[in-house]
Protein backbone atom coordinates (compact mmCIF):
# COMPACT_ATOMS: atom_id res chain seq x y z
CA UNK A 1 0.00 0.00 0.00
CA UNK A 2 2.83 2.47 0.93
CA UNK A 3 4.64 1.68 -2.33
CA UNK A 4 1.07 2.89 -4.11
CA UNK A 5 0.55 6.06 -2.59
CA UNK A 6 4.31 6.76 -3.01
CA UNK A 7 4.01 6.40 -6.89
CA UNK A 8 0.84 7.82 -6.08
CA UNK A 9 2.58 11.36 -4.66
CA UNK A 10 5.36 11.32 -7.20
CA UNK A 11 2.78 11.51 -10.40
CA UNK A 12 1.31 14.38 -9.05
CA UNK A 13 4.17 16.15 -8.02
CA UNK A 14 5.25 15.69 -11.27
CA UNK A 15 1.80 16.96 -12.89
CA UNK A 16 2.19 20.53 -10.91
CA UNK A 17 5.70 21.31 -11.74
CA UNK A 18 4.51 23.77 -14.55
CA UNK A 19 5.37 23.50 -18.23
CA UNK A 20 3.04 21.00 -20.45
CA UNK A 21 6.63 19.35 -21.19
CA UNK A 22 7.11 18.14 -16.71
CA UNK A 23 9.89 19.64 -17.19
CA UNK A 24 10.00 22.07 -13.77
CA UNK A 25 10.75 24.75 -16.08
CA UNK A 26 9.27 28.46 -14.98
CA UNK A 27 10.84 32.13 -15.61
CA UNK A 28 11.81 34.53 -17.74
CA UNK A 29 14.40 34.77 -20.89
CA UNK A 30 14.98 38.02 -22.30
CA UNK A 31 16.18 38.60 -25.64
CA UNK A 32 17.15 41.46 -27.74
CA UNK A 33 18.54 42.70 -31.34
CA UNK A 34 17.34 42.48 -34.68
CA UNK A 35 14.27 43.85 -35.97
CA UNK A 36 14.18 42.33 -38.50
CA UNK A 37 13.52 39.35 -36.54
CA UNK A 38 10.60 39.96 -34.99
CA UNK A 39 8.31 37.51 -37.02
CA UNK A 40 10.58 34.78 -36.35
CA UNK A 41 10.83 35.25 -32.57
CA UNK A 42 7.21 36.11 -32.71
CA UNK A 43 7.08 32.37 -33.95
CA UNK A 44 8.95 31.01 -31.54
CA UNK A 45 7.79 32.26 -28.51
CA UNK A 46 4.53 30.79 -29.28
CA UNK A 47 5.79 27.58 -30.07
CA UNK A 48 7.98 27.38 -27.26
CA UNK A 49 5.04 29.05 -25.19
CA UNK A 50 3.09 25.55 -25.89
CA UNK A 51 5.99 23.01 -24.74
CA UNK A 52 7.04 24.92 -21.92
CA UNK A 53 4.01 27.20 -20.79
CA UNK A 54 5.61 28.12 -17.36
CA UNK A 55 7.97 30.38 -19.39
CA UNK A 56 7.64 33.28 -20.63
CA UNK A 57 9.81 34.46 -24.19
CA UNK A 58 10.46 38.67 -23.63
CA UNK A 59 11.53 40.14 -26.70
CA UNK A 60 12.56 43.69 -27.43
CA UNK A 61 13.70 45.22 -31.27
CA UNK A 62 16.91 47.21 -30.33
CA UNK A 63 18.83 46.46 -33.89
CA UNK A 64 21.45 43.62 -34.10
CA UNK A 65 24.51 45.38 -32.52
CA UNK A 66 22.75 46.48 -29.76
CA UNK A 67 21.48 43.06 -28.95
CA UNK A 68 25.14 41.27 -29.79
CA UNK A 69 26.29 44.00 -27.51
CA UNK A 70 23.55 42.71 -24.42
CA UNK A 71 24.23 39.21 -24.93
CA UNK A 72 28.14 39.99 -24.26
CA UNK A 73 27.53 42.48 -21.76
CA UNK A 74 25.01 39.92 -19.93
CA UNK A 75 21.98 42.36 -19.73
CA UNK A 76 19.86 39.78 -21.53
CA UNK A 77 19.78 36.02 -22.10
CA UNK A 78 20.09 35.58 -25.90
CA UNK A 79 21.01 38.76 -28.38
CA UNK A 80 19.16 38.54 -31.73
CA UNK A 81 21.57 39.59 -35.29
CA UNK A 82 20.31 39.53 -38.51
CA UNK A 83 23.96 39.68 -39.86
CA UNK A 84 27.48 37.32 -39.49
CA UNK A 85 29.07 38.01 -36.18
CA UNK A 86 31.91 40.78 -36.67
CA UNK A 87 35.84 39.44 -35.70
CA UNK A 88 35.37 42.01 -32.90
CA UNK A 89 32.66 40.93 -31.78
CA UNK A 90 33.81 37.48 -31.62
CA UNK A 91 36.82 37.86 -30.14
CA UNK A 92 35.15 39.63 -27.03
CA UNK A 93 33.30 36.43 -27.15
CA UNK A 94 29.73 36.48 -29.22
CA UNK A 95 28.91 33.06 -29.83
CA UNK A 96 26.03 33.02 -33.17
CA UNK A 97 23.76 30.04 -33.78
CA UNK A 98 22.16 30.38 -37.25
CA UNK A 99 18.20 29.66 -36.45
CA UNK A 100 17.35 30.33 -39.95
CA UNK A 101 18.44 32.23 -43.29
CA UNK A 102 16.90 35.15 -44.76
CA UNK A 103 16.82 36.91 -48.49
CA UNK A 104 17.91 40.49 -48.23
CA UNK A 105 14.79 41.47 -50.60
CA UNK A 106 15.95 44.69 -53.14
CA UNK A 107 12.98 46.38 -53.66
CA UNK A 108 11.05 48.97 -55.93
CA UNK A 109 7.65 50.57 -56.01
CA UNK A 110 5.55 48.45 -58.23
CA UNK A 111 4.98 51.75 -60.81
CA UNK A 112 8.92 50.76 -61.59
CA UNK A 113 9.75 49.32 -64.59
CA UNK A 114 12.96 48.09 -63.89
CA UNK A 115 12.76 44.18 -62.68
CA UNK A 116 16.06 42.94 -63.27
CA UNK A 117 19.93 44.09 -61.85
CA UNK A 118 23.38 42.83 -60.65
CA UNK A 119 25.11 43.16 -57.62
CA UNK A 120 27.42 45.33 -59.33
CA UNK A 121 24.47 47.62 -60.66
CA UNK A 122 23.22 47.82 -57.02
CA UNK A 123 26.94 48.74 -55.82
CA UNK A 124 26.88 51.87 -58.29
CA UNK A 125 23.32 52.94 -57.29
CA UNK A 126 23.64 52.84 -53.60
CA UNK A 127 27.40 54.42 -53.91
CA UNK A 128 25.70 57.38 -56.08
CA UNK A 129 27.78 56.76 -59.16
CA UNK A 130 24.06 56.02 -61.08
CA UNK A 131 22.01 58.77 -60.08
CA UNK A 132 19.00 58.10 -62.38
CA UNK A 133 16.82 55.31 -63.32
CA UNK A 134 17.37 56.44 -67.13
CA UNK A 135 20.88 55.31 -66.59
CA UNK A 136 19.16 51.81 -66.44
CA UNK A 137 16.66 52.12 -68.86
CA UNK A 138 14.04 53.61 -66.44
CA UNK A 139 12.08 56.76 -66.35
CA UNK A 140 14.10 59.97 -66.35
CA UNK A 141 13.25 60.51 -62.43
CA UNK A 142 16.29 60.64 -60.06
CA UNK A 143 16.93 57.70 -57.95
CA UNK A 144 16.16 58.30 -54.04
CA UNK A 145 18.22 55.09 -52.14
CA UNK A 146 16.18 54.28 -49.10
CA UNK A 147 18.32 52.37 -46.19
CA UNK A 148 18.63 51.35 -42.40
CA UNK A 149 20.40 53.06 -39.88
CA UNK A 150 23.99 52.31 -38.44
CA UNK A 151 23.58 49.37 -36.67
CA UNK A 152 21.07 47.82 -38.27
CA UNK A 153 21.07 44.01 -39.18
CA UNK A 154 19.70 44.41 -42.42
CA UNK A 155 21.88 47.27 -43.51
CA UNK A 156 25.16 45.48 -42.68
CA UNK A 157 24.21 42.46 -44.33
CA UNK A 158 23.27 44.18 -47.81
CA UNK A 159 26.38 46.32 -47.63
CA UNK A 160 28.62 43.79 -47.26
CA UNK A 161 27.37 41.63 -49.68
CA UNK A 162 26.75 43.99 -52.35
CA UNK A 163 30.39 45.45 -51.33
CA UNK A 164 29.57 48.69 -50.35
CA UNK A 165 30.41 49.05 -46.85
CA UNK A 166 30.62 52.43 -45.18
CA UNK A 167 30.25 54.17 -49.12
CA UNK A 168 26.37 54.44 -48.95
CA UNK A 169 24.73 57.92 -49.73
CA UNK A 170 20.99 57.46 -48.70
CA UNK A 171 18.59 59.72 -49.25
CA UNK A 172 16.56 58.89 -46.33
CA UNK A 173 17.72 56.22 -43.86
CA UNK A 174 14.86 54.58 -41.59
CA UNK A 175 15.11 52.87 -38.07
CA UNK A 176 12.50 49.98 -39.07
CA UNK A 177 11.85 47.61 -41.86
CA UNK A 178 7.82 48.61 -42.11
CA UNK A 179 9.36 52.38 -42.28
CA UNK A 180 11.46 51.50 -45.70
CA UNK A 181 8.86 49.15 -47.01
CA UNK A 182 6.65 52.19 -46.33
CA UNK A 183 8.78 54.76 -47.93
CA UNK A 184 9.46 53.10 -51.20
CA UNK A 185 6.11 51.95 -51.65
CA UNK A 186 5.25 55.59 -51.58
CA UNK A 187 7.85 56.75 -54.06
CA UNK A 188 7.67 56.09 -57.66
CA UNK A 189 11.51 56.85 -57.95
CA UNK A 190 12.60 54.56 -54.95
CA UNK A 191 14.89 51.85 -54.11
CA UNK A 192 16.01 50.28 -50.71
CA UNK A 193 15.89 46.90 -48.97
CA UNK A 194 14.59 44.79 -46.37
CA UNK A 195 13.94 41.02 -45.17
CA UNK A 196 12.19 38.80 -47.57
CA UNK A 197 9.29 38.22 -44.84
CA UNK A 198 8.74 41.61 -45.31
CA UNK A 199 8.15 42.09 -48.68
CA UNK A 200 4.13 42.75 -49.35
CA UNK A 201 1.81 43.72 -52.88
CA UNK A 202 3.10 47.41 -51.56
CA UNK A 203 6.10 46.73 -53.09
CA UNK A 204 7.94 45.20 -55.73
CA UNK A 205 11.43 43.04 -55.17
CA UNK A 206 14.23 43.25 -57.60
CA UNK A 207 15.38 40.04 -59.69
CA UNK A 208 18.96 40.26 -58.80
CA UNK A 209 21.24 38.53 -61.48
CA UNK A 210 18.28 36.54 -63.23
CA UNK A 211 17.74 35.00 -59.47
CA UNK A 212 14.27 35.95 -57.86
CA UNK A 213 14.21 36.25 -54.09
CA UNK A 214 12.55 33.08 -52.76
CA UNK A 215 13.02 30.76 -49.68
CA UNK A 216 13.79 27.83 -52.57
CA UNK A 217 16.33 30.19 -53.39
CA UNK A 218 18.08 31.52 -50.27
CA UNK A 219 17.84 28.33 -49.02
CA UNK A 220 19.94 26.67 -52.15
CA UNK A 221 22.44 29.71 -52.13
CA UNK A 222 21.28 31.17 -56.29
CA UNK A 223 20.03 34.08 -54.65
CA UNK A 224 23.13 36.18 -53.90
CA UNK A 225 22.02 38.85 -51.16
CA UNK A 226 21.19 36.77 -47.69
CA UNK A 227 22.21 36.45 -44.61
CA UNK A 228 21.97 33.97 -41.25
CA UNK A 229 19.50 35.17 -38.49
CA UNK A 230 21.69 34.82 -35.10
CA UNK A 231 20.78 33.67 -31.88
CA UNK A 232 23.79 35.04 -29.86
CA UNK A 233 25.25 33.87 -26.45
CA UNK A 234 28.07 35.08 -24.54
CA UNK A 235 31.12 32.23 -24.58
CA UNK A 236 31.74 30.86 -20.86
CA UNK A 237 28.64 32.21 -20.17
CA UNK A 238 25.75 29.62 -18.61
CA UNK A 239 22.46 29.85 -19.64
CA UNK A 240 19.51 30.13 -17.16
CA UNK A 241 17.62 26.50 -17.84
CA UNK A 242 14.97 28.00 -18.97
CA UNK A 243 17.36 30.23 -21.48
CA UNK A 244 18.92 27.04 -22.76
CA UNK A 245 15.78 25.23 -23.14
CA UNK A 246 14.47 28.08 -25.67
CA UNK A 247 17.70 28.31 -27.36
CA UNK A 248 17.88 24.17 -28.22
CA UNK A 249 13.75 24.24 -29.13
CA UNK A 250 14.91 27.31 -31.93
CA UNK A 251 17.58 25.16 -33.01
CA UNK A 252 15.67 22.33 -33.41
CA UNK A 253 14.12 20.67 -36.36
CA UNK A 254 10.99 20.79 -34.38
CA UNK A 255 10.87 24.49 -34.68
CA UNK A 256 11.59 24.40 -38.40
CA UNK A 257 7.98 24.37 -39.49
CA UNK A 258 7.68 27.95 -37.10
CA UNK A 259 10.07 29.68 -38.84
CA UNK A 260 8.82 28.95 -42.26
CA UNK A 261 5.37 30.35 -41.21
CA UNK A 262 7.15 33.25 -40.42
CA UNK A 263 8.65 34.00 -43.91
CA UNK A 264 12.42 33.34 -43.44
CA UNK A 265 13.93 30.06 -44.44
CA UNK A 266 14.80 27.07 -41.64
CA UNK A 267 18.77 25.93 -42.51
Amino acid sequence: MKKIVGMLLAVLLLAGCGGRAGTGLGGTVNTDGSTSMADVMAALQEAFREKESGVTVNYSGTGSGSGIEAALRGTCDIGLSSRELKDSERDQGAVGHTVALDGVAVIVNPLNPISDLTVEELALIFTGEISSWSQLGGGAGPIAVYGREAGSGTRGAFEELVGVEDRCTYTNEYSSTGDVVGSVASNPNAIGYTSLSAVDGTVAALKIGGAVCTEDTVRDGTYPIQRPFLLVTREGAELSGEAQAFLDFALSEAAAPYITKAGAVAP
